[in-house]
């Protein structure tokens, strides 16, 4: 109590600013004039607060993305938007909350597209300002059109292209659900007209076997909604037949990913460019290549750790050995919080001992506590960013109106509503951030300002180490807790501080109202791995 109320009188209200940018050090840039560095957004999946070395990880080794952090700026309150991985990817894009989109939920890997061509993204703002653009990874935005059937053996359109990536190579969803191929500008990869591809998630097709007629089949069980097409071994969501040649294997991805990305990179080395590289590590279903096997006493998912590392080491070294590095802006983050058993028996919950995935924030993937959305955070460029650490407020939806500002892009009216422009917080010109940032849960938004964090009367989703789904309850009155001194958020303070409460309370229904989709109070939420 008494150090909350410490908190309270002091100016800042708690905020530790641990960063200033002197002038020695780093060159600074003029803010106000439009400058065009190459920029690259490498973007984790499931990577949790505390799987990273830098941020306090001792049972795994990072030494690369810790290296971009040594060079940087890490950030200790930086969030996703949302704590499941589509929400999370369309808010990154289009700078707009998830929420505020029905579609924009986890996705089958057959559902059409839901960014309409006509918003603006990232990719197409700069693509405006003479950039060229590529994603490679994972994508699980949709593909095709709402009212035509989609052509997995045609062009596959609309898609990244329509949203302003001159180049892909991607994943439809993610590494579970069909279908599992990789597409390339709009078509899949290697794929035999004589063996079509067919996709459904109503119900078997061909003959296929699945992970419940046929388990012995399978490299680790799986659960139910995980047990359907068998590919390479590993059963997956939804169904999938044909297409046999253009089947991914699980052990190389991400090898050829980064293959991808380095090919672009050099691609584009005498112009500006701009690459979104998300990576697949470390979501389900974990089956690192074979050199990395062992790597850590985790198991695989540690070991799929450290090869997301060693991905993120090549790129930085690409951009050495092309001069460009000084020329380059980094943005490492992942798209939301940690989880161990998601549909697969792959030892990762009894390997785990006394690692802490979302170190020292309660909860993880699915949840609006704070390790569902509170990520690791890192901006680096070398030569223009003073290394430093930075408790400035800040959220990954802020991205889109930044790097505008950073090139001299122009966001139309009316678009990306909810991304505020924070390029010198991201430079590292000030510590002030947001003023406050929405958390999107499973059915349920909390709200951080400050140092203080509340969730309004319902259902807090979140799964245990162990894979155990939990229904938290908060009551009415809500819950409110002082982050500083309660990380775990086990101490909810709303009767005692009522209108402080209140105050946020009243701050969450302005920023989301009753938006489409969001149950009543008190209702609990499900969802599909994302």
């Amino acid at each position: 109590m008494k150090g909350i109320l410490r908190s309270l009188r002091s100016p800042a209200g708690g905020l530790c600013l641990l960063l200033s940018l002197g002038a020695s050090g780093a060159r600074a840039a003029d803010l106000s004039t439009p400058l065009q560095p190459n920029i690259i957004v490498i973007y984790a999946d499931d990577l949790g607060y505390g799987d990273l070395g830098c941020y306090g990880a001792k049972a795994v080794a990072t030494p690369n993305v810790d290296s971009l952090a040594a060079g940087g700026i890490r950030f200790t309150s930086a969030y996703a938007t949302a704590s499941t991985c589509t929400p999370s990817r369309y808010s990154l894009l289009t700078g707009q909350y998830a929420f505020r989109n029905r579609e924009a939920v986890i996705l089958p890997g057959n559902a059409p597209l839901i960014i309409s061509p006509a918003t603006p993204t990232i990719a197409s703002l700069l693509k405006s300002r003479g950039y060229a653009t590529g994603l490679v990874g994972k994508w699980h935005l949709g593909l095709g059109s709402p009212t035509t059937p989609l052509d997995w053996n045609g062009l596959i359109a609309p898609g990244p292209h329509e949203l302003g990536f001159d180049y892909s190579f991607h994943m439809a969803a993610t590494g579970d659900r069909v279908p599992a191929v990789f597409i390339e500008n709009g078509r899949v990869v290697n794929l035999d007209p004589a063996d079509p591809l067919e996709v459904s998630y109503k119900g078997p097709i061909g003959n296929e076997p699945t992970g419940l007629s046929h388990p012995e089949l399978l490299k680790f069980p799986a659960d139910e909604q995980h047990a359907k097409t068998i590919v390479g071994g590993i059963s997956r969501i939804g169904y999938m037949a044909g297409g046999t040649a253009a089947h991914w294997d699980d052990a190389t991805m991400p090898d050829t990913f980064l293959a991808h990305a380095l090919q672009f990179i050099k691609s584009h080395r005498g112009e500006p460019f701009f690459l979104y590289y998300a990576t697949h590590e470390v979501h389900v279903p974990r089956w690192p290549h074979p050199r990395f096997r062992g790597a850590t006493k985790l198991g695989v998912r540690g070991d799929a750790i450290v090869q997301m590392d060693w991905s993120v080491g090549q790129i930085v070294a690409a951009l050495r050995d092309l001069g460009l590095t000084e020329k380059t802006l980094i943005v490492f983050s992942s798209d939301n919080g940690p989880v161990l058993n998601d549909g697969y028996t792959d030892q990762a919950a009894e390997l785990n001992g006394s690692h802490r995935p979302a170190g020292p924030w309660r909860g993880g993937k699915y949840s609006a506590w704070e390790g569902g959305t509170r990520m690791p955070f890192i901006v680096s460029w070398p030569g223009t960013v003073k290394p430093g650490l930075s408790a400035a407020l800040v959220s990954q939806v802020d991205l889109l109106a930044s790097l505008a500002a950073l090139t001299g892009a122009t966001v139309p009216s009316g678009q990306a509503t909810d991304s505020q422009n924070r390029l010198a917080v991201l430079l590292g010109r000030t510590g002030t951030g947001r003023d406050h940032v929405i958390e999107q849960g499973v059915h349920i938004e909390a709200v951080r300002q400050g140092d203080w964090k509340y969730l309004p009367p319902g259902r807090v989703r979140s799964r245990d180490l162990d894979g155990k789904v939990r229904q938290d309850v908060i009551p009415a009155g809500g819950a409110l807790f002082f982050l500083p001194e309660d990380p775990a958020e086990e101490h909810n303070l709303a009767a005692r501080f009522p209108e402080k409460a209140a105050a946020l309370h009243a701050l969450l229904q302005s920023e989301t109202g009753d938006h489409p989709g969001k149950p009543q109070a008190g209702q609990a939420g499900g969802s599909a791995a994302g």
